[in-house]
């Protein structure tokens, strides 16, 4: 008796021990770092900035940005208040939107012609080996360009800008065979350039951006072609739309899973959501703001489903609910400049303006050249920005940073 006792108790004096070091590990990563705002050099042009669950890794997509670098996936290590470079996986074509699953053993990469899957276990390890696991391809040039997993990660759903569709896949059915078109389950018509996949908290439904809505919506033509003089050029392009996607249904029928789409500026590219559900939150790139929606009337009453249009700076890409949802932070990409070196901003916007338009602007933050995605770490405190030209990872402390007011507001 005696000995089992003694034993129960070493075994649970282990699991302490072990639970303090992994409490003092995510300690280390997730450290403040020694700089509020810090620009973290990069072998190529980054993309996408997913987290590892604890903090401590960070997976970058990359493309190549000399004859020196090629394309793949960075491995960056948060220590101490450092983030450092550990290591680049090859992949093949251009990597851009990436995803992890929500058990952190899958990486899921979008990359133009395939989508791929990787070890993230086997890549953070340190250990030998190619960490890649397969392909999937869906037709001939498809466009994949964002990817996204169900919150239960049993459904893959991948962004196909030049098939105008979200193609959906069986994920679990893919890790169980080992990656084969088998497991695609059909496609989501959505009109051109689909990119955001974005899941309401409830994971009921998906909302995607395209960036030209469907000819059969019949909405008026009102854009003007991106990267022309606006004062010149005549418009020729509809609105473009968010579409909303019922999940369970797309599971079974994608291409009759769409319930709803929504009027969304002129090429809205990417959409952030309130914790609470209540508001989704849309890049319109080429309208040059911030568009704010009641999604409660995504449903049943469209037309009045926008709540606020905040204008912020050029072609605006990446957008990111932070703060508990109180404040909202988008990248000005200026994305379509004649001369692309010129250093941006982040807008920071305050959440409960957005209907009072630009007096909802709280001010803005430095950026490198052409900022366009935002990632997040599990604390919550810290956003990742990938400067996709002046090739560096942003890494921002939300309670430390500085944010320049807007003059003349």
């Amino acid at each position: 008796m005696r000995t089992a006792q003694t034993a129960k108790r070493l075994l649970g004096a282990l699991a302490l021990a072990l639970l303090c070091a992994a409490w003092a590990h995510a300690q280390q990563c997730n450290a403040p770092m020694k700089e509020a705002v810090s620009f973290v050099p990069l072998p190529g042009h980054p993309f996408s900035t997913v987290s590892s669950p604890d903090g401590c890794w960070l997976f970058v997509s990359v493309t190549s940005s000399s004859p020196r670098s090629f394309n793949g996936v960075a491995l960056l290590r948060r220590r101490n208040g450092e983030v450092k470079l550990e290591k680049v996986f090859p992949v093949e074509a251009e990597p851009t939107g990436m995803t992890l699953t929500h058990d952190g053993k899958l990486l899921v990469v979008a990359d133009g012609d395939y989508v791929v899957f990787m070890d993230a276990a086997r890549m953070t390890s340190g250990a030998n080996g190619d960490p890649l696991l397969g392909y999937i391809r869906d037709g001939d040039s498809p466009g994949s360009v964002y990817v996204n997993t169900t919150p239960d990660d049993k459904l893959l759903f991948v962004s196909d800008e030049n098939a105008e569709a979200v193609t959906v896949v069986n994920l679990q059915k893919a890790r169980a065979e080992g990656f084969k078109e088998s497991a695609i389950v059909g496609r989501i018509p959505t009109g051109g350039a689909p990119i955001a996949l974005t899941f309401s908290p409830d994971g009921r439904w998906l909302y995607t951006t395209s960036q030209i809505a469907p000819e059969n919506l019949k909405w008026p033509i009102e854009c003007k072609p991106e990267g022309q003089d606006p004062a010149k050029a005549q418009p020729r392009f509809p609105q473009g739309a968010i579409i909303v996607v019922d999940v369970g249904r797309a599971a079974a029928d994608p291409a009759n899973s769409v319930v709803a789409s929504v009027q969304a500026g002129c090429s809205p590219v990417r959409l952030a959501i309130s914790p609470d559900g209540s508001r989704a939150y849309v890049t319109a790139r080429n309208s040059n703001a911030l568009l704010a929606f009641n999604t409660a009337k995504f449903l049943a009453d469209t037309v009045n489903a926008r709540v606020g249009t905040v204008p912020v700076g050029t072609s605006p890409v990446g957008v990111a609910v932070a703060n508990g949802g109180r404040q909202v932070f988008v990248t000005n990409s200026n994305r379509f400049a004649r001369e692309q070196n010129v250093r941006q901003t982040l807008t920071v916007i305050d959440a409960a303006r957005v209907s009072e338009g630009a007096a909802a602007v709280v001010g803005t933050v430095p950026a490198g050249i052409f900022p366009r995605e935002f990632g997040r770490a599990p604390d919550g405190q810290t956003l990742f920005v990938a400067n996709y030209l002046s090739s560096e990872l942003e890494v921002i402390d939300l309670k430390r940073m500085s944010v320049e007011p807007v003059k003349n507001q």
